[in-house]
């Protein structure tokens, strides 16, 4: 499966163009000619996995607060698209089952981040997200579930094994090597500004391909895959493709 990792992944959709992690960011990026998009899911009050990145509503809604506080109802009444533009006005926080409808239908390969609007809600966030994936999701399809989140990933580890597992980080731990090994990351994903080829080398020498976010410039994107990063995820997926498919 990991195989089929494209060198260009939709970052939030392509949230360049389009309220992220919404649908109509997901439609953009596939639009666009993505192949794979990459969305955070967290949980409402009442426990259902939605797709949205802050842990407040503030910054991609019309409303307030912790996403935590707020149960689905509630949440699907808040707009989730005119902050970006108004053109995408009625624009909803969707669910994590109806995200998934969405890529299937659009043939996406999908990476999903198991964001925990906090630590204490690790576990159960990562366990209501898998039960809606193993539900929903082909087994043929592409699919990666990340997280910054040890824990979260030790569930994915033990609930749904034959799902691959990448290990994000910022400021990697001293023993980044040994906790990838304790949980079975399949891939190592890094924050862009803090790499250089050798940083890139010593996380390759894991064994494992090497994912890098946020990269949005073409030139980086280059050196980065010329260092041996297998993917990048970028905010304008379409956009960064005609770039590096100019000589």
């Amino acid at each position: 499966m990991l195989s089929t990792l494209p060198h260009l992944i939709g970052h939030r959709g392509a949230k360049e163009t389009a309220p992220e992690n919404t649908l109509a960011s997901v439609r953009e990026a596939a639009r666009q000619g993505a192949a794979w998009v990459e969305v955070d899911v967290m949980l409402t009050s009442d426990g259902v996995p939605v797709i949205i990145h802050d842990d407040t509503l503030d910054r991609t809604t019309s409303g307030h607060g912790p996403v935590s506080g707020i149960d689905l109802a509630h949440l699907k009444r808040l707009d989730a698209g005119v902050w970006f533009d108004p053109r995408f006005a009625g624009e909803e926080v969707p669910t994590l089952s109806e995200l998934l409808d969405l890529a299937v239908r659009l043939g996406l390969g999908l990476n999903l981040e198991i964001k925990p609007s906090h630590p204490d809600l690790a576990v159960a966030t990562a366990r209501a997200a898998l039960d809606v994936v193993k539900a929903m999701w082909p087994a043929e399809r592409p699919l990666l579930i990340s997280s910054f989140q040890v824990p979260c990933l030790e569930v994915a580890r033990d609930r749904a094994p034959g799902i691959p597992r990448g290990y994000l980080l910022d400021q990697p731990p001293a023993d980044w090597a040994a906790v990838a090994d304790r949980i079975g990351a399949d891939t190592i994903h890094v924050n862009q500004r803090r790499q250089t080829a050798a940083t890139v080398a010593a996380y390759r020498a894991s064994g494992r391909p090497v994912l890098a976010y946020t990269v949005n410039d073409a030139e980086r994107a280059r050196t980065l895959l010329g260092w041996g990063v297998a993917a990048v995820f970028t905010d304008a997926p379409g956009r960064l493709a005609a770039a590096l498919a100019t000589p």
